[in-house]
């Protein structure tokens, strides 16, 4: 019994070392550190031995991108629109979007409540059938 304990060769926050054969089926699944080679915890942003960054989390990788006027423009010509009647589509659908949280965000507790949602419904409604028609007038005649 006292042989099994001095044949340990792990540490007690380190998972025990593989062996040899299991070595190369185990690596490509394991992240370790560029600088020291230890492995990374799970869903770390530096290594907890040396502080080095973790390549594939850097806070560039995280940020979430726009969509940029290349992006747009390859949308409009997919749903066959020019870039002025791709804009009016587009406030279209957000006047829509405005229009059914109108009904999640305030609730009517009075006939009054119940009468000024509606109206702020109508608007919204309103503003979208706006947009839509703006857009039917600037998309090119097929």
């Amino acid at each position: 019994m006292g042989e099994v304990a001095n044949q340990v060769q792990h540490e007690f926050w380190r998972p025990p070392m593989p062996a040899a054969s299991d070595a190369a089926a185990s690596q490509e699944f394991v992240e370790t550190c560029r600088r020291c080679g230890t492995e990374f915890i799970v869903s770390s942003r530096f290594c907890h031995a040396c502080g080095a960054t973790r390549p594939e989390l850097n806070a560039s990788s995280r940020v979430m991108e726009l969509p940029g006027l290349a992006e747009l423009s390859a949308l409009g010509e997919r749903l066959g629109l020019t870039t002025a009647s791709l804009i009016a589509f587009l406030v279209g659908i957000v006047c829509i979007v405005g229009a059914l949280t109108v009904g999640l965000v305030f609730s009517a507790r009075t006939m009054l409540d119940w009468q000024a949602i509606q109206i702020w419904r109508i608007e919204w409604l309103l503003g979208a059938i706006s947009a839509f028609v703006a857009g039917r007038l600037f998309k090119k005649s097929s």
